[in-house]
């Protein structure tokens, strides 16, 4: 048996992880299939319906635009899974690579690395994500840039200690002997002995880069109006948080979702990959 389908074969015996699994595939059908799901466009306003409660007209209410709630909602997963999954592709490609890099040759180009990464983490990721946000300008794309250089330490750091470990293994040795490149070693023995803590790293921070893009489009720096981004429809429902309680609590809710479906995959899946929790 391989050992990724040894690893599905852990991970579907795992019934949280499971349900996390159908929660995470259940957003991902919602964002691809949102403009056939959705009943009304997300930005048809009807002023003589602002602000009305869950009915069997609109399921989740109207906002202060009379506009349908669920429609803006289900089109929103489409955008918070696409910041969530690019900037972790993004962060992880560059992390991974930094990583191997300082992880493999050591020395000058380690600490050079390494200090650099230390440096990133002395600031809180989102004072740090504001900042790039502040620089680059209020939009969904630089949020998602933001996310992703706020992120690249993280998997550096990971990759690194695991290629220290990778490099002192006999077939790497065995390949420097033969005269074998480093390019060579590294992107057909190091890396992909290196991937299992990547994906699941990778699995966990998507769940982390959509809270973090919700939180940019609260404060106004993510998504722009009239986007149906989740945060940004939290902090535009602040203000009728007693009148209509329901323009927060459905986006709310579909971020607890979302991010738990993740957080509950990405368990599962380091159980699975770990060899140490293999009975």
């Amino acid at each position: 048996m391989s050992p990724w389908k040894d690893a599905w074969n852990n991970f579907r015996k795992n019934k949280t992880a499971l349900v996390g699994l159908c929660i995470v595939l259940f957003f991902i059908l919602l964002a691809i299939f949102s403009p056939i799901i959705a009943p009304q466009g997300i930005n048809e306003q009807d002023l003589s319906k602002r602000l009305q409660a869950p009915s069997a007209d609109h399921w989740f209410g109207t906002d202060d635009f009379g506009r349908d709630i669920l429609s803006r909602v289900i089109h929103g997963a489409r955008i918070s899974l696409w910041v969530g999954f690019f900037a972790v592709v993004g962060s992880a490609t560059v992390g991974s690579l930094l990583g191997i890099i300082a992880g493999y040759y050591g020395r000058w180009v380690d600490t050079i690395i390494s200090r650099m990464f230390d440096i990133m983490l002395a600031f809180p990721s989102i004072l740090l994500a504001i900042a790039v946000v502040a620089a680059l300008g209020p939009s969904l794309r630089n949020a998602l840039i933001a996310i992703a250089i706020i992120n690249i330490p993280n998997f550096g750091r990971l990759i690194r200690s695991r290629v220290l470990s990778v490099k002192q293994e006999e077939y790497v040795m065995a390949a420097r002997a033969i005269g074998m490149s480093d390019m060579r070693i590294l992107f057909s023995h190091v890396l992909p002995n290196s991937m299992a803590p990547i994906i699941v790293q990778g699995t966990l921070a998507i769940a982390t880069a959509i809270i973090e893009a919700a939180a940019l489009g609260f404060l106004g720096l993510g998504a722009q109006p009239p986007e149906p981004e989740w945060g940004k429809m939290l902090s535009d429902a602040r203000t009728f948080m007693l009148q209509a309680p329901w323009t927060m609590i459905f986006p709310g809710l579909a971020i607890m979702l979302t991010v738990l479906g993740f957080n509950l995959m990405g368990d599962g899946m380091r159980d699975a990959l770990d060899p140490k929790m293999k009975n």
